[in-house]
């Protein structure tokens, strides 16, 4: 009799993992035992709050006020093109994310994965640069609400700081539930901002305004399409200028990894992860691209207001376009939808980097006490910590909360980059490791049929923006210490610290045939509940929506 064969049948293992709540057989004792998948942490996330936290639960600042920067340096059209193209480098990076974390919903989203597909030193350098990356984050979107505050004329930028920080870490104290219903008010009004903001400027464009003045497409031919970036002429100043704004974007697309995050406290992951990762296009397409083409027609690349490197720079671009339009009494309105962006982009800022923090620990990359949780599954001791970073916006007070938004715009872009970077190999490493051992994608929760090719493209493009990020200080006289050392520092730290963990662990890369697809997939699909059918056609639409 043959010996059975080392690889198993796509058929069988498909069966098999249908199959699992079924075959495994749970006694009493094991179930009031703590989750060996999930550690402490509680599945408190609804559908809803998923589905908000990818579609707009990060959306910040940058698309409102880092927008301005990009404007100024790249003109209307390099704008729209370096959003298309970060766009379209979120979404390989997501769709290869998706196909993973849909698989194994386990805590510490991506940064596990690295370990299981890739090696330990892999892991704990992403897991690190991550957790960096979100620190860092959290003074940026508190800097950038002190100069929305800013547009009513009250330079206090020290208090308004302490009143966005004390929401934040308020919402992140009373735990995940809190957070996800948190996050869903303010993913909502973030969208109706956007959604109408996005309206109102066709109108506006289109000559609906008080002043009957039909813009269209005036500002695309002077100034014109594109800036002569530092004034160099011809289309190589164009194309410094359109590369400008993928930095730029960078900062405005970074965190829609977050969902791998909440996947460890969601419920039904295997379901509403896959749910969440489709809905990606849409935050692409209409918040991102029908945004910036608002900005790009209604004003113009040259406005004064565009300048964000004094206190004074503290209105947004759609605030400049309304208030040039004449309309009274909406800009301040709008600022103050802008503001609750803020808040809701530093939440997500530390509870993203408080569970990455304590993912590091449950695996033994970080000290242990970041684990503790308290009884209701919240990480305290890691959220209280992350917080403390929170207080570099103070930077602000002396040096002027709009130059600080740029330093730490420009760190926590190439941060993110890196960690997509990150994802894309590890993805290629689970790919591998999918054909090595037989199994059918089709079998997955989630796959997308252009894999591997969108994982090498993401992987090639958020390299190539890493290494060229900070090329402006390499101009004649352009020399900035600052952009240089905030560009480059999470550049060179990382393979240095890949490097250091991998003579430490000494783990090599784990080969495709011996990685594992079968551990905590019993569990997670133990978890899994019915969802129930709808009751009527107006919860059949608001599930479809959510």
């Amino acid at each position: 009799m043959s010996k059975p064969s080392q690889k198993m049948s796509s058929h069988r293992l498909s069966s098999e993992y249908r199959n699992a709540i079924i075959s495994t057989k749970y006694d009493a004792d094991l179930e009031k035992m703590p989750s060996k998948v999930h550690g402490s942490l509680q599945r408190q996330l609804k559908n809803r709050h998923v589905a908000m936290i990818s579609i707009a639960g990060v959306i910040g600042v940058g698309i409102f006020l880092n927008t301005a920067t990009a404007l100024k340096n790249g003109g209307p059209l390099g704008l729209v093109l370096g959003f298309l193209t970060m766009g379209s480098v979120c979404w390989a990076v997501m769709v290869s994310l998706g196909e993973m974390i849909s698989f194994l919903p386990l805590p510490g989203g991506h940064i596990k994965l690295a370990e299981r597909f890739g090696n330990k030193a892999l892991s704990f350098t992403m897991g690190w640069n991550y957790w960096y990356n979100w620190v860092i984050l959290l003074p940026a979107e508190l800097s950038a609400s002190s100069i929305i505050i800013n547009y009513w004329g009250k330079h206090i930028d020290a208090l308004w700081i302490s009143l966005c920080f004390l929401v934040v870490i308020v919402i992140n104290m009373l735990g995940a539930g809190v957070y996800g219903e948190a996050e869903f008010i303010f993913a909502s009004i973030k969208i109706l901002t956007i959604v109408g903001l996005i309206i109102l400027g066709f109108i506006l464009d289109l000559g609906g305004g008080p002043s009957r003045d039909r813009i269209g497409f005036r500002y695309w031919r002077d100034p014109g399409l594109f800036v002569q970036y530092a004034g160099i002429a011809g289309s190589k100043g164009r194309f410094l200028g359109y590369w400008s704004v993928l930095t730029t974007a960078a900062f405005s697309f970074i965190g829609t990894e977050i969902v791998a995050i909440a996947a460890g406290e969601a419920r039904n992951p295997r379901r509403n992860i896959p749910r969440a990762i489709r809905r990606v296009y849409i935050r692409i397409i209409v918040f991102y691209i029908g945004s910036v083409l608002v900005i790009a027609l209604l004003v113009p690349s040259n406005h004064p207001g565009l300048n964000l490197k004094s206190k004074d720079a503290s209105a947004s671009p759609f605030v400049i376009a309304i208030r040039e339009a004449g309309i009274k009494g909406l800009p301040g309105l709008i600022n103050a939808c802008l503001l609750t962006s803020a808040w809701s982009a530093a939440s997500s800022d530390l509870y993203t980097a408080s569970r990455a923090l304590y993912g590091l620990a449950v695996v033994g990359n970080a000290p242990s006490i970041f684990a503790k949780t308290s009884v209701n599954g919240l990480p305290w001791v890691s959220v209280i910590f992350c917080s403390l970073f929170g207080s570099l916006a103070y930077m602000g007070v002396s040096n002027g909360s709009g130059k600080v938004f740029g330093w730490l715009a420009n760190l926590t872009a190439i941060c993110g980059m890196i960690t997509w970077t990150g994802i894309c190999f590890t993805y290629l490493r689970f790919y591998a490791g999918i054909k090595a051992q037989g199994i059918d994608r089709n079998t997955l929760p989630y796959a997308s049929k252009l894999q591997p090719y969108a994982a090498y493209y993401g992987l090639c493009f958020t390299l190539v923006i890493c290494l060229f990020s900070g090329w402006s200080v390499f101009l004649k006289d352009s020399w900035a210490t600052d952009v240089f050392l905030t560009n480059y520092i999470p550049l060179l730290l990382f393979p240095v610290i890949y490097a250091g963990s991998r003579l430490y662990f000494k783990t090599p890369l784990v080969k495709a045939n011996d990685m594992d697809f079968h551990g905590d997939v019993d569990q997670i699909l133990a978890e899994e509940t019915d969802e129930q059918p709808a009751k009527n056609k107006v919860e059949k639409i608001w599930r479809f929506l959510m």
